[in-house]
């Protein structure tokens, strides 16, 4: 099951994605769950599939504007140097836990929606990541016991301000800017993707493919990420960890590929689709 957040001129809502039709859950299931967050809280997963029915939907897809998939989590995590190849290409060390920092929720935007350059800057770059959404929250979870936790998984695109982010050893400037990273389309969920699959993530800014993994290549799986986090914090329902992006960012190349106004970048996870985003300039 695709779901999403939405809006319409009507206010925001959530649902699910079936072909090109949206079904408006909010409507649907007459105004028992605020958002997407508080469905997953209530474990009410087959109460939206049961809503849904056989028949059409309620908006096509088209005519909706995409919000981040979650657009209200109690915490975004963000995992740092976790393949091999952008540790290489930072000059970095391979650390023996995950590098975590943390992004907030006006930091990103739904698919379709500019990812805005700040004017302080002309050194914005992309990062495509796999995120998971958690559906149990916990605390010291066991790794063996932590697929248990995911609601599902999506797409992410970790926009970054390379220079705010060097600004001191903490990266929590340079990832925060106002609507600079992207979160979508969907969640497509844990039933569908069976714990520890392998899924192949691609990044493209303007149809040139500039980063390519598969989750084999994580230095810190899924299941270790949601066991070093849970240990120190609970996780909620609804939280969102942002897995690590792979090789290729802009800031490393030679010359350094920088997004500018104008320009389409594509985040795309094999199992769960492709999160696309215009860049423009913030006025």
């Amino acid at each position: 099951m695709r779901l999403i957040s939405f809006s319409t001129p009507a206010g925001q809502s959530f649902g699910v994605v079936r072909d090109q039709a949206v079904f408006d859950l909010s409507k649907r299931l007459d105004g028992r769950f605020a958002d997407l967050k508080s469905l997953i809280a209530a474990d009410a997963l087959a109460q939206a599939r049961q809503a849904c029915g056989t028949g059409d939907g309620d908006f096509a897809l088209d005519t909706v504007t995409l919000e981040p998939v979650i657009p209200n989590p109690q915490q975004i995590f963000c995992v740092g140097l976790n393949y091999a190849e952008h540790v290489k290409e930072t000059n970095r060390e391979t650390t023996e836990n995950p590098v975590i920092f943390m992004r907030v929720p006006a930091s990103q935007v739904g698919a379709g929606s500019p990812m805005l350059r700040p004017p302080e800057s002309v050194q914005f770059d992309y990062e495509g990541e796999i995120a998971v959404i958690i559906g149990r929250g916990g605390r010291r979870i066991a790794e063996a016991d932590a697929w248990g936790h995911v609601a599902g998984y999506s797409c992410y695109n970790d926009g970054s301000v390379r220079d705010w982010q060097r600004h001191t050893g903490q990266w929590g400037p340079g990832k925060n800017f106002y609507r600079t990273g992207a979160f979508g389309p969907w969640m497509v969920t844990s039933d569908e993707i069976e714990p520890n699959a392998v899924m192949t993530l691609v990044t493209r800014l303007n149809g040139l493919e500039v980063q390519r993994a598969t989750t084999e290549m994580l230095i810190h799986g899924i299941a270790r990420q949601i066991a070093y986090l849970s240990t120190f914090t609970p996780l909620f329902p609804g939280d969102v960890i942002v897995t690590g992006t792979p090789g290729g960012v802009g800031a490393k190349r030679n010359p350094p590929l920088f997004m500018k106004a104008g320009d389409v970048v594509e985040v795309e996870i094999d199992r769960v689709g492709i999160l696309s985003n215009p860049i423009a300039d913030e006025v």
